[in-house]
């Protein structure tokens, strides 16, 4: 006999870097309509943001957090490490908004995904130390270097899964989904050289193994508008937020305040 789900409403953030902004976007959408989720799971940018999310931040905490973090920071960068920014900088910058560091910390169960580089799998964390498994989730590579949480070597989560709404499968009857790795129609004229050759065909792997997962969801999102902003284009932070909020924001309006997701508040 299948296992009944609790009564919980879910909330799956995808990878996709500074796209990932556009999840705030969609959360002050939501909270502005009085929906707030239980449970959430996110893979990278995703996970960042739903820690935040789970912590009861504002939006304006958020966007705050990721407009004074640097990315490029001559100081950041290593020559130790398999990557060009030492991940760990970034500790003492998320230590000040999570304090306790513990996932037992938060407001709601939060998993995170990442990538076990030595084994090859992919790891869910949902306990215990909360900030090294955020960084884990968001070490892209190669730019940023993968980071040891306990035993492991574990880079990006979006390697393995960039859209973990299995997580939330056996705990929700209701999920809403935001995914910011877009892959849209391209022109021939837009793949000229091999970097953009493999950008392109690692955002379809990227994209295909989230696409079925985000046709299950209750109801989910994912502005096309994205395309135009690049994964560490930090100068717009603010152009991608406005682009998530005007776009949960329109259908949402569109769907009205009878829909089921709405109802479930």
């Amino acid at each position: 006999m299948a296992k009944k789900k609790k009564n919980e409403k879910g909330l799956v953030l995808s990878g996709g870097g500074i796209r990932g902004m556009a999840h705030i976007g969609l959360i002050k959408a939501l909270r502005e309509r009085g929906w707030e989720a239980d449970r959430v799971a996110g893979t990278s940018i995703g996970a960042l943001v739903g820690a935040f999310y789970a912590n009861s931040n504002t939006v304006e905490d958020m966007l705050s957090f990721f407009k004074e973090t640097p990315l490029f920071q001559y100081n950041f960068f290593t020559i130790n490490k398999a990557g060009f920014i030492d991940t760990e900088r970034y500790y003492k910058l998320l230590k000040a908004y999570f304090p306790k560091d513990t996932f037992a910390s938060l407001d709601l169960p939060l998993h995170v995904v990442a990538t076990d580089l030595l084994q090859g799998e992919e790891i869910c964390f949902s306990e215990g130390e909360l900030i090294r498994a955020l960084l884990a989730s968001a070490a892209l590579t190669p730019v940023f270097s993968p980071v040891k949480v306990g035993k492991l070597l574990c880079a990006d989560g979006g390697i393995m899964n960039n859209f973990p709404k299995e997580y939330l499968d056996e705990h929700c009857s209701s999920i809403v989904g935001s995914n910011v790795t877009i892959a849209g129609e391209m022109h021939k004229k837009d793949l000229k050289n091999p970097f953009q050759i493999t950008a392109r065909v690692t955002s379809l792997m990227i994209y295909t193994s989230s696409k079925k997962k985000l046709g299950q969801c209750q109801w989910a999102v994912e502005p096309k508008e994205l395309e135009s902003i690049g994964v560490l284009d930090k100068s717009s932070i603010e152009k991608a937020f406005t682009i998530g909020y005007d776009h949960a924001s329109r259908e949402l309006d569109r769907l009205g305040s009878e829909s089921p997701l709405l109802l479930s508040v």
